[in-house]
């Protein structure tokens, strides 16, 4: 037998100079939830590990990662006040815009500030954009969303990042940025974002779930592949200079569909439930917790990704996992 494939795979040295992939900290970005109060902590009991932070917090847990070598993040807010046209998420001083601030003025261009675009943890009833008669209303949200795209452009964000699954939501993003002379502020599109039950944990961290009916009407269907590429490419089209698929794990064939059909730079998110389904079956013997978690960012960047979003990025660095 002249060719044996385990050849390669004889010593750790070995191996590791022939690996197709790896990951590095400079592709994962760390999500964070923000909250009102500057010297809260408020720990997620439905995502172990992961806890909501105000501003002061928040500076001291950035600062800590950025020393591991992690330097994006994705933020969050949590507002106390909501209303039907989710003016929290907006006007003047709002809890995210305040994070984007002061940690560009703590970090200045180490860190890469991403902030989720998205009215659902503003809205009184929990939905992504205005709400009339059951019924989300796609072109009468666009100029809400875009409003709160440029209060974080103006409080130093590089990156927005629409999640909320409007159509047109990207391009009306981009003219309002440019319009006000946010040119340079770059958009990632939640392009691909499914209708899925691994959210759980993050409505309850985010205080985010719609208080009727779901969001079906808006989000991706499970079942569609083709679709989840026509929804990226026209993101792309619309100005969007990074697209994301959502969730991860369940949808590494799209990751790779989607990455065949553009060029530009696709993130993937490795979300909540994929997230506290690890810590569970970590917690009861049954899973390495460390290799497990090596395993699925290596797949999600093998199978397309160049950036994850995960709730991993912390521990993975400082345990050394990667």
């Amino acid at each position: 037998m002249k060719i044996r494939m385990r050849r390669l795979r004889t010593t750790e040295v070995l191996r590791e100079a022939v690996a197709e992939t790896r990951v590095h900290a400079s592709q994962l970005i760390q999500p964070h939830f923000v909250i009102e109060d500057p010297r809260g902590e408020e720990p997620i009991l439905s995502m172990p590990g992961v806890a909501r932070f105000g501003v002061e917090k928040l500076v001291r847990r950035v600062g800590k990662d950025l020393e591991l070598g992690l330097s994006s993040v994705l933020l969050f807010g949590l507002y106390s006040k909501k209303d039907d046209r989710g003016t929290s998420a907006y006007e003047p001083n709002n809890v995210v815009s305040t994070a984007v601030a002061r940690l560009r003025k703590e970090f200045g261009a180490k860190l890469t500030i991403i902030t989720d675009v998205c009215m659902c943890a503003s809205m009184d009833h929990g939905h992504c954009g205005i709400l009339h008669d059951g019924k989300v209303l796609n072109d009468e949200s666009l100029p809400l969303l875009s409003a709160m795209a440029l209060s974080h452009a103006r409080a130093g964000a590089d990156v927005v990042a629409p999640s909320d699954m409007m159509d047109g939501r990207v391009a009306a993003i981009r003219d309002t940025l440019d319009e006000a002379g946010f040119t340079d502020t770059a958009i990632l599109a939640y392009s691909t974002k499914f209708a899925s039950g691994f959210y759980g944990p993050f409505r309850d961290a985010a205080d985010s779930a719609p208080k009727s009916g779901d969001r079906k009407a808006y989000q991706m269907d499970p079942r569609n592949g083709r679709e989840a590429v026509r929804e990226s490419v026209l993101d792309e089209h619309e100005g969007a200079d990074m697209l994301m698929v959502k969730p991860a794990l369940a949808y590494l064939d799209v990751i790779r569909a989607v990455r065949e059909a553009t060029n530009v730079p696709l993130a993937a998110y490795n979300v909540s439930g994929e997230y506290s389904m690890v810590k569970a079956a970590a917690k009861n013997g049954w899973i390495d917790e460390g290799r497990v978690v090596k395993e699925i960012l290596t797949a999600i960047v093998r199978a397309g990704a160049d950036l994850v979003i995960t709730y991993h990025g912390t521990e993975a660095l400082e345990k050394r996992w990667l």
